[in-house]
């Protein structure tokens, strides 16, 4: 017999900032997926209501952080019922390995998810060496 599972959301949760902040609010640390290729790794991070001219990537000394803010999408005119979904910024903050090409790094944000990807130089990748007879 098969074992149901129940799919649950799971909300966002505030966590201290580990940075002085300039504007008030939670912050919030975003749910990361990373997979590794030969060739690259690539980063996934849900940031919902996060817009790319509210995203900023940062990297200087190794470092790789990516904030986000999410604005209220209060509607003029109208009178607020219920709201639940909460506004505040995203921060998340990684260290690269030296096996990263940093002037490649890509950037893309796509319904939510950010999706960063970071590829290896040439000498991280793996090869395969010919063998020469004679």
């Amino acid at each position: 017999m098969a074992e149901s599972k129940e799919l649950q959301a799971k909300g966002k949760i505030a966590v201290p900032a580990s940075a002085e902040l300039t504007k008030p609010g939670p912050v919030f640390t975003p749910n990361v997926d990373i997979f590794e290729t030969e060739k690259e790794i690539i980063m996934l991070a849900d940031i919902p209501g996060v817009k790319a001219e509210d995203l900023v990537i940062d990297l200087r000394d190794d470092t790789l952080t990516f904030t986000g803010e999410v604005k209220p999408t209060g509607h003029p005119g109208a009178e607020d019922i219920l709201i639940e979904y909460q506004v505040g910024s995203y921060y998340r903050q990684f260290t690269l390995a030296e096996m990263i090409d940093q002037k490649q790094i890509d950037a893309a944000l796509n319904n939510g998810v950010l999706r960063l990807t970071l590829p290896k130089i040439e000498k991280a990748m793996p090869r395969q060496i010919t063998v020469k007879a004679g």
